[in-house]
């Protein structure tokens, strides 16, 4: 079977970008020639140096009705590839594309412009969707300045569940946190934290404390008790590993607890507490202070260190 990568997308969704991008790179390389099927000319475009580097031969069709089997098996012959990638045109329904039987979808993969989304969403659902269907991967690219990129994950999943949604600004890949995503309920009366459930919900906080502003968490964790604190204050968190064992840090909020005095630092206690938002002059501004309930002595966890690698 002859492997075919397919790159679908509207014009100027930033399809060749990728593809020139993705060649270049030591993992997508092999000995044989590859095949690049571009089906529009938008404003990007393959340089020689990337194609002769990446030993690919480019090879255009501007028409839908060219784009058959008998023409794609013509191209195969006289290019021998290894490998194929399809970049196709975003204006011709992916249900009527045919390939050549012996040529099997590897890979298929959406690139999208987060700022035109919306439109081709309202005018152009039926086009989209067929390009989304059977897609592995959807990558909206150009997402600087969207504040709800998660209605947009919404309406893709509603096509298609099972594939990987990716987020870029012009600083690469957004690294949101969506609600639906959360391994815990924030419908529920105290949001009980794992290991996995600590470190999200201390991430998310960071960047959503409107979530969690007036809920209640409970979680176990190390006693803090620096200082210079007032009275009155501690930090209950979790040492966590961001990388690797030499990248340690203490993940924690502060919380106001009546019986601080009482507590040890590195104690291992069950903290059950109400998060509001305050100023508190260590954060240097407003932040995420909890409002301990209860503060329970419990013994370590079997994992004492989480990790997010």
């Amino acid at each position: 079977m002859k492997p075919v990568y397919m790159i679908n997308g509207f014009l100027e969704s930033g399809k060749t970008e990728f593809i020139c991008y993705t060649v270049e790179q030591p993992y997508f390389q092999i000995k044989g020639r590859t095949l690049l099927i571009v089906c529009e000319e938008g404003e990007g475009e393959y340089s020689e140096k990337i194609l002769k580097m990446s030993r690919t031969d480019m090879v255009l069709i501007e028409d839908e009705e060219d784009f058959n089997t008998s023409h794609l098996i013509e191209l195969e012959k006289e290019y021998k590839p290894e490998r194929i990638i399809i970049e196709y045109n975003g204006m011709w329904n992916f249900k009527n594309m045919k390939l050549p039987f012996h040529w099997s979808i590897e890979q298929q993969i959406t690139i999208i412009d987060a700022s035109t989304f919306p439109m081709y969403f309202t005018n152009m659902k039926s086009l989209l969707a067929e390009m989304l269907r059977k897609s592995e991967m959807i990558i909206f690219n150009r997402c600087d300045d969207i504040e709800d990129l998660s209605s947009y994950k919404r309406n893709v999943k509603a096509i298609n569940q099972k594939a990987d949604i990716i987020f870029e600004d012009s600083e690469g890949e957004v690294n949101q946190i969506f609600e639906e995503d959360l391994p815990y309920s924030l419908e529920d009366p105290v949001i009980k934290l794992d290991n996995e459930g600590y470190g999200i919900w201390y991430l998310d906080s960071l960047d959503h404390l409107e979530r969690y502003t007036g809920k209640t968490v409970q979680f176990v964790a190390m006693v803090l008790k620096p200082s210079d604190f007032p009275a009155g204050y501690f930090v209950p968190g979790r040492m966590a590993m961001t990388c690797c064992a030499d990248d340690m840090a203490f993940l924690g909020f502060v919380c106001e607890y009546d019986k601080t005095d009482i507590l040890k630092d590195k104690q291992w206690v069950q903290v059950t507490a109400r998060v509001d938002k305050e100023y508190f002059a260590d954060y240097g501004g407003e932040g995420p202070v909890l409002k301990a309930i209860s503060v329970e002595q419990t013994k370590a966890p079997k994992e004492e260190i989480i990790s997010f690698m």
